[in-house]
């Protein structure tokens, strides 16, 4: 009897690894579904496309957004960051932009490219509330100064649940609505339930599936091909690591 119960743990440990001999199989970052048209469509006079990375806090672009900019700079788009805060609900703020900026560098993304905002108005916190309004003031003037085509940011519950990640949804999509029928495309990063979150390299099944259900919106899944790239990213933000591992030895 004991053997039957095993099966469906020996069934599950299988799945994971075939599902992460998929994602280190590919040679590069991949798209689902394959041959996905994923901004591969040209803009105005340009094969590649301006793509603006709206952040709310420095480390957000290695702990969620990494995929993306790895997948989009395999296709030669340009990324460029706008980071709403530094970050300084701790008093790291300073700290914090640096490591953005040493980030950004392990991802091939120039320092040039990258512009971090402290705006008193916006400033990091839980009870921080940020005004949509002016997050979309903000964010078409960098768009404008950039020739931004392209916009990706969080969804509306912000990936990790931080309401600074929704406010900064929802001032996209302020900026979309008052923008009308202009020239910037967005895409928003989709937040997952926790048994997703966290089933590692199986989620790219359960995204196909997902897929061939989705018809309302386009949907998409980047496949990370390298998660040592993720690991670098993150390891840049020190002072992020430092907080974790407090509170760990504190649990």
């Amino acid at each position: 009897m004991a053997w039957i119960l095993m099966l469906p743990a020996a069934g599950a440990v299988l799945l994971w690894a075939v599902s992460l001999g998929r994602v280190l199989s590919s040679t590069s970052p991949s798209c689902l579904p394959p041959n996905s048209p994923f901004l591969s469509s040209r803009r105005s006079d340009r094969m590649s496309r301006n793509v603006l990375l709206v952040l709310a806090h420095p480390d957000d672009e290695s702990m969620f957004f990494t995929p993306t900019i790895l997948f989009l700079k395999s296709k030669g788009h340009n990324i460029h960051i706008l980071c709403m805060s530094q970050g300084n609900a701790d008093g790291l703020g300073n700290i914090r932009k640096e490591e953005l900026y040493l980030a950004c560098a392990t991802l091939k993304i120039s320092a040039e490219h990258v512009k971090v905002l402290d705006h008193p108005e916006l400033q990091d916190g839980f009870h921080e509330k940020w005004d949509h309004g002016l997050l979309a003031e903000l964010t078409m003037a960098q768009a404008q100064l950039w020739d931004i085509d392209t916009i990706v940011t969080f969804d509306s519950h912000g990936i990790s649940g931080h309401p600074n990640h929704s406010d900064v949804h929802h001032g996209i999509c302020k900026l979309l609505r008052d923008n009308g029928q202009g020239h910037i495309e967005a895409w928003e990063l989709v937040s997952l339930n926790i048994f997703r979150k966290y089933s590692g390299p199986v989620d790219i099944w359960l995204s196909s599936f997902i897929l061939s259900l989705s018809s309302k919106q386009p949907f998409h899944t980047l496949v990370n091909n390298s998660p040592s790239r993720s690991f670098e990213a993150m390891a840049a933000h020190k002072s992020q690591w430092v907080c974790v591992t407090q509170k760990v030895l504190m649990n």
